[in-house]
């Protein structure tokens, strides 16, 4: 049984569709990277997922349960947890304070005793490489380091489902490696599966055990990295069709 089925996902803005019939499934452990040209609906797509979105039509299964009209508290609580390109945090708090929210509120089970999340929360700190940073306001980090806030609160909440929304835009080489190392080891560690929005295509063509590609709001193909981004529709899609004639 897979652990989120999408099927004829719609999601229209007016008249305009920015998901249009997107159909695939994710099993429990995978790392899923969505890719596609700018306005393709890869975050549409996440957001939708999360609940921070009602699709239009069409149905997303978590395990036996459809959670399509559900709302978002609804949804982390049954354990999908997101980190967006732009960091959630909470500027009168702590970056452990920002942190054991997740661990007390993000739980798929009861609600964490305020020690217990303060254990939780001084974890994940560690796991990110931010322990030391614990007792800082959110407003002393810059935003790579309030991304990996963002992270840990979401891990803090022992997720099954992590949708990472374009996390590692504007790294440098150095911080991309260390993105993908803590991505990879957050899934084997914590066994959650990952659906990963990314432009950086090395990060992507190191990291992704499947890639599922996005134009135009509809999958265009869905398999093992390499052969789909050797797909003549995908190159098309990115470069264009002059490009791809001259390739």
């Amino acid at each position: 049984m897979a652990l989120l089925e999408l099927d004829d996902l719609h999601k229209h803005f007016g008249g305009l569709p920015a998901l249009d019939g997107v159909t695939f499934r994710v099993d429990d452990g995978e790392i899923l990277a969505i890719v596609g040209p700018n306005g393709a609906g890869k975050s549409t797509l996440l957001k939708s997922i999360s609940g921070l979105l009602q699709p239009t039509s069409g149905s997303i299964t978590w395990e036996d349960t459809d959670i399509t009209r559900l709302s978002t508290h609804r949804i982390r609580q049954m354990g999908v947890a997101m980190v967006l390109q732009t960091p959630r945090v909470f500027h009168s708090l702590t970056v452990h304070e920002n942190v054991m929210v997740g661990a007390m509120f993000g739980n798929r089970t009861e609600r964490k005793p305020e020690a217990e999340a303060f254990a939780e929360a001084s974890t994940m700190l560690e796991f990110v490489g931010l322990i030391g940073k614990a007792g800082c306001a959110i407003d002393e980090l810059n935003l790579h380091e309030q991304r990996y806030v963002d992270l840990a609160r979401a891990l803090a909440g022992r997720p099954r489902l992590l949708l990472l929304d374009e996390v590692m835009a504007g790294l440098n080489d150095t911080e991309t490696h260390s993105s993908i190392d803590m991505i990879r080891t957050a899934r084997d560690r914590f066994g959650v599966t990952v659906i990963w929005v990314e432009h950086v295509m090395k990060a992507v063509m190191s990291l992704a055990e499947r890639i599922a590609v996005l134009d135009f709001g509809r999958l265009l193909a869905d398999g093992e990295p390499e052969v789909v981004m050797r797909d003549a529709a995908v190159i098309e899609a990115y470069l264009g069709k002059e490009a791809h004639k001259n390739a």
